[in-house]
């Protein structure tokens, strides 16, 4: 079992993985959490799982591609995550993710994290947003 301190000295800044870029780092870091936290890992395609392909809302129209892209770690009805590098633009991988968040069948929370942080938006229907940020240190 991973304890916080451990947790702490590898992901947090300056940790032992502070220097992974996104991509080596995220399905790192997200199985670590699970461990951490004492939850399933990503094991369904269907329900949980890594790099889950969606459709971007608008995106063919507004010149980003070919209008597809892919959620780091999605949840079925419960969440959508996009990680980015450390000290990377979270609000950019909010927008990116919110694409995304029809085609994921519109998660109730839309996770952010470059590994340092982790900022949760939830996306109920008929409330206000909220944003809960929680620091790895």
């Amino acid at each position: 079992m991973l304890t916080p301190a451990q947790f702490i000295a590898k992901w947090g800044p300056g940790g032992t993985s502070d220097a992974l870029t996104e991509r080596a780092g995220a399905q790192a870091h997200f199985l670590d959490l699970c461990e951490l936290l004492g939850v399933d890992k990503p094991d369904n395609p269907t329900a949980y799982t890594f790099e889950r392909g969606a459709q971007k809302t608008g995106g063919a129209l507004s010149g980003t591609g070919t209008g597809r892209g892919w959620a780091d770690v999605w949840k079925k009805n419960y969440f959508g995550w996009e990680y980015k590098a450390p000290r990377a633009n979270l609000g950019a991988a909010l927008r990116q993710l919110m694409m995304y968040a029809l085609a994921l069948d519109n998660p109730p929370l839309l996770v952010v994290s470059d590994r340092h942080l982790i900022q949760i938006h939830t996306h109920f229907t008929g409330t206000p947003t909220e944003v809960h940020t929680i620091a790895i240190a």
